[in-house]
């Protein structure tokens, strides 16, 4: 009991004393560690009578208990004094500070917005149109009716057959004239109903863009893709030739790629267009020279072109004798490609940021 008491007191004497942190963990392993001197009296008490280690045991547990606190507050004590007396850091303002990383569009965002600047600046209007379209705008409003040869021209996902919408909510013109009352959606295979959907509220003449997602249930390959990008065109006025056409065409590609791009017209079919023409652009990829973006030709299809059909004039209330248009349709992601010489599509798509941060 005395020597307990002695250890107490040097103990406290010690931990009043101490003045830094070292000096406290001394004080601490010396009396309360694993070889401390009350832990050994803790372990000795095996070997006392059991009243005499319970007297002990709960004297030596009381001073234990009573140290570590007292050591603990010490330390407390010592770590606050430290921090106090510790040199305040100087903040230089005039030093740099660490650059935030921050997001970037997508290449296909950018081109997009690049190709309605350009048309905007040439005096078009953008304009949007949904997605999920009917049968009716999709085909039979641009001259392409059920069980017409042209429709193996365009790969259609259609959604389910029970999913059908009455046509009146479509607004479209001449309802009578349409033997099904309610038309089959799809996902639009391109951008062209949009130029009906249009002409049907709006009184020509109009000059009118419209960039949007397409889809096609076709293979992939390095320049075809099940879902792309496309942008519509449409000019309507009283005197429009296919020259005007031609020299529209002619100067957005050079604003595009700023630089003379070679491009060439070629006679092709399209049903809501007559005459049509396949737009063809010298490939910037290869120099013309071949090159899997352009399947080894030396030139690839940028748009497709051509005089705005009657059919497609009476399908959205006009009169085909008092206005004529031309039309037009390309992709953003060849577009896209050309511009910054992408040599496979499906790296628009993946999501990789190493590709897609070098944008």
């Amino acid at each position: 009991m005395k020597d307990l008491k002695d250890i107490k007191n040097r103990a406290e004497k010690e931990v009043s004393s101490a003045r830094n942190n070292e000096t406290i963990r001394q004080v601490f392993q010396k009396y309360l560690g694993k070889k401390g001197e009350v832990t050994l009296i803790l372990r000795s008490l095996k070997d006392l009578p059991e009243k005499k280690r319970k007297e002990i045991g709960k004297l030596a547990n009381a001073i234990r208990q009573e140290l570590e606190e007292k050591i603990t507050i010490k330390g407390r004590a010592i770590g606050a004094k430290v921090e106090r007396n510790k040199p305040k850091k100087r903040i230089d303002f005039s030093f740099p500070g660490h650059k935030l990383t921050t997001g970037h569009l997508h290449p296909i965002t950018q081109v997009e917005r690049e190709v309605e600047d350009i048309f905007q600046r040439l005096g078009f209007s953008v304009i949007e149109g949904p997605e999920v379209e009917s049968e009716w705008y999709n085909f039979d409003a641009l001259n392409i009716p059920a069980n017409h040869p042209a429709r193996d021209m365009w790969d259609t996902f259609w959604l389910r057959s029970n999913q059908k919408i009455p046509i009146s909510k479509f607004q479209i013109p001449n309802k009578s004239k349409i033997k099904n009352k309610n038309q089959n959606l799809l996902l639009r295979t391109h951008t062209s109903p949009v130029q009906v959907r249009y002409m049907e509220k709006h009184n020509p003449p109009l000059r009118i863009i419209v960039p949007g997602r397409t889809f096609r249930y076709e293979a992939t390959d390095a320049s075809h893709e099940i879902n792309f990008y496309q942008v519509e065109g449409l000019m309507v006025d009283k005197k429009i030739s296919a020259a005007n056409m031609k020299a529209i065409m002619e100067r957005f590609f050079e604003m595009f790629f700023r630089q003379s791009a070679k491009i060439r017209l070629r006679p092709s079919f399209f049903p809501f267009t007559e005459p049509s023409f396949e737009v063809d652009v010298r490939c910037l990829i290869c120099g013309g020279k071949g090159c899997s973006v352009c399947s080894k030709r030396g030139w690839l299809e940028m748009a497709g072109a051509g005089m705005v059909h009657p059919q497609v004039f009476k399908s959205a209330g006009l009169n085909p004798r008092n206005w004529q248009g031309f039309a037009f349709g390309m992709g953003l992601d060849r577009l896209t490609m050309m511009k910054y010489k992408i040599d496979d599509v499906r790296l628009l798509y993946k999501g990789d940021l190493r590709f897609l941060e070098q944008f």
